[in-house]
């Protein structure tokens, strides 16, 4: 079957359904108290969107609780898991377009979920109603398993595998190709300054995103010497009355040099007007997202190098706090480090929690359903020479006993995850659609 032909047809329809469901906004609104939007009404509207596609394509549908849900196609007692997810990051930095419409712009889709994971997840549906109208019945149930909270603490695709069947095997669309067969480990650690403060300052709102903006209050007296600071380092920002203002780069945690973080500039600034152990602590200590001014730097030959972004920064009169996300390869000793980064803390007079661990996770990239989904890439890219990867992204992947991450950015591609302006190019979402539509033929229909 040529599939990219026949994804071209569809790509009209793709793309409206891919805008409907961009254009609600999705970002993560505690709402424990409501059984109908427990994460709030964007992410409930956003489910039940794509729920309803799948109900109008014909296809077998489940709500879990309102936090998950699936559409399925096929028979058999078997399972092929395809887990995306509609929540979304907040859509912070400065946008050229509105981040929750779907702006087309020179052959491609602006918005945010464009790459992750609204667009993946509308090409894995049309993977399946193109197999569906070619009446290619697979001879395995095949799930598109829907996750509402991902970007945060995986509530929804928990409260899923509680109720539904563990497929044996399955892909998230949430990645880069060719394909990702491990996947760091990610630790979330806050650090607590209980120390009254003079000092006022707020960056950053998730330990996931490299913070785009940092404000603070701060005595009035200094203003020129923070001018100078960020006419000297080519750093945006401006003073409004007794607040600074600085203007970084939103990235996803997993590169935090992508981005340009806007607490870590904001403290390098203060760290020299102010004595606050935080302040002091991420001048010293996170300036280098690898922890090379620590001594705690690590690096593994297949999972590369242990990376820390400062995700928040929070100091008020009564107490600060600095939220770490931490993706760690295969073979660290986290043990160790722990113990050393905790006594570091320590002498900057801080609190220590870690409020999340997400071990590594690997699958053995030689695998013959792996080889499968590496065919269908190969067949319509004719890419033989990108490796298989690892990454320092947590994609749906581990929440399967065995499970890799299947694109959905190529290749050379911008990385633009989680940050303004996030984007994907019609070609690539139809490019997709059809290596999609390939592996789930070579996984469900043989």
């Amino acid at each position: 079957m040529k599939f990219l032909q026949l994804a071209k047809k569809y790509e009209t329809e793709l793309i409206n359904d891919l805008n409907g469901l961009l254009a609600i906004e999705s970002t993560l609104e505690e709402n424990p108290d409501s059984k109908d939007a427990p994460f709030g009404e964007g992410i409930r509207k956003s489910l039940d969107y794509v729920l309803a596609l799948g109900e109008r394509y014909g296809f077998k549908t489940m709500n879990i609780d309102n936090v998950a849900g699936h559409i399925e196609y096929g028979e058999g007692e078997d399972i092929i898991g395809i887990l995306c997810h509609v929540d979304v990051v907040p859509a912070e930095g400065e946008w050229d377009y509105p981040p929750f419409a779907g702006t087309f712009v020179n052959g491609k889709i602006y918005g945010r979920g464009t790459v992750d994971d609204k667009g993946p997840t509308i090409c894995s549906l049309y993977a399946l109603r193109i197999l569906k109208d070619l009446n290619i019945m697979p001879k395995k149930k095949i799930r598109l398993i829907i996750g509402t909270d991902e970007e945060s603490k995986w509530r929804g695709i928990t409260r899923y595998f509680q109720v539904c069947s563990m497929p044996g095997f399955g892909f998230s669309p949430d990645a880069d190709f060719p394909l990702i067969y491990g996947e760091k480990g990610i630790l979330h650690i806050e650090l607590v300054d209980n120390c009254q403060s003079l000092l006022r300052v707020k960056s950053g709102s998730r330990y996931n995103v490299v913070p785009a903006q940092a404000i603070a209050d701060v005595d009035c007296s200094i203003k020129k010497e923070y001018l100078d600071y960020l006419a000297n380092n080519k750093i945006s920002g401006y003073i409004d009355n007794n607040t600074f203002f600085l203007k970084g780069k939103s990235a996803h945690a997993m590169e935090p040099d992508n981005g340009i973080n806007a607490a870590v500039k904001m403290s390098q600034f203060l760290v020299g007007h102010t004595d606050n152990n935080l302040i002091r602590f991420v001048n010293d200590i996170l300036s280098d997202s690898r922890l090379k001014n620590a001594g705690l730097a690590y690096s593994d030959p297949e999972m590369n190098d242990l990376t820390c972004n400062l995700g928040i920064l929070e100091i008020n009169e009564n107490k600060g706090k600095a939220c770490l996300d931490f993706r760690y390869p295969i073979r660290w000793d986290k043990d160790q480090f722990l113990k050393r980064f905790r006594a570091t803390a320590a002498n900057y007079q801080l609190c220590f929690n870690i409020t999340a661990d997400k071990p590594v996770h690997y699958v053995n990239k030689d695998d013959s359903d792996i080889m499968k989904l590496h065919q269908a890439y190969i067949k319509y890219t004719d890419d033989t020479q990108t490796p298989l990867q690892t990454i320092g992204g947590g994609t749906y992947a581990r929440a399967l006993q065995k499970g890799i991450a299947f694109g959905i950015a190529f290749p050379g591609r911008e990385e633009v995850a989680h940050r303004a302006n996030e984007y994907i190019a019609i070609d690539d979402l139809l490019t997709a659609t059809a290596i999609y539509t390939e592996a789930i033929s070579k996984l469900g229909c043989v």
